[in-house]
């Protein structure tokens, strides 16, 4: 029988971590990497049985890549604090690892905005993977490395992707200083192609090609607020070039 370990990367996760890790509880060994919270999630991940890790946050790679080193399983399954396992793709998994035809396998996720799921806005990510010489690489919106091919999951994950308007303002943000700062290091340099096109393109991307028009109003918000995160890592390298931060 294939064993399977969820690894889940927390940071002040409280009142999201206990449905995550009860989704997956029929994975042989759950582990919450945490980066020191301070609201109690480590030691409710204490509490609920999984082997947890703390290591402080450097970034989203090296943090997992940390974690991969105590898989004890076949597999590992990667899930955020918060997403959930939903039953059906539960049953997929575990159909799979009886005869899995692939080295890993990609997951849909639904963006969950505006208190609803967008399900044409819909994100196809490697998550389950054998245990052999899997790793993470890049700082931010990190790339899985995996040894073989990928294959496709059919049921969907659960994620509550932002809690409101001002936390996906917020993630934007953040994500956008750590794209700045690898794109600095890269030797790139921001142009008005960068600060007016590439964000109108992404909107476009959004909102017409992947069909965000079909889930109304909380489509073109998410359209909106995904230009402006494109738009935003782009002035913030332009601050960086300027050593204005």
């Amino acid at each position: 029988m294939q064993t399977l370990t969820v690894i889940i990367p927390a940071y002040n996760e409280i009142h999201y971590l206990e449905d995550a890790v009860r989704s997956v509880a029929f994975a042989q060994q759950i582990i919450v990497i945490d980066s020191f919270s301070t609201d109690g999630t480590f030691e409710l991940a204490q509490s609920l049985g999984c082997t947890v890790l703390q290591r402080k946050f450097d970034n989203f790679s090296n943090q997992k890549n940390a974690a991969i080193a105590l898989a004890t399983g076949d597999w590992i399954l990667f899930v955020d604090a918060d997403e959930r396992v939903t039953p059906k793709l539960k049953l997929e998994i575990l159909a799979t690892l009886e005869n899995p035809k692939h080295a890993g396998y990609k997951i849909n996720f639904p963006h969950y905005f505006m208190n609803r799921f967008l399900y044409h806005k819909v994100d196809r990510v490697t998550r389950l993977v054998k245990n052999d010489g899997v790793h993470f690489t890049g700082d931010v919106h990190e790339k899985l490395q995996v040894n073989g091919t990928i294959g496709q999951l059919q049921h969907f994950m659960i994620h509550y992707t932002y809690k409101g308007l001002f936390h996906a303002l917020s993630k934007k943000n953040s994500y956008a200083w750590f794209q700045a700062g690898m794109s600095r290091d890269k030797g790139k340099k921001a142009t008005i192609w960068h600060l007016l096109f590439k964000p109108l393109y992404r909107f476009f991307s959004s909102y017409i090609l992947k069909k965000g028009f079909l889930d109304g109003i909380p489509g073109l918000a998410l359209a909106s607020v995904n230009a402006y995160g494109v738009f935003s890592r782009y002035v913030k390298l332009l601050l960086l070039e300027r050593e204005m931060k």
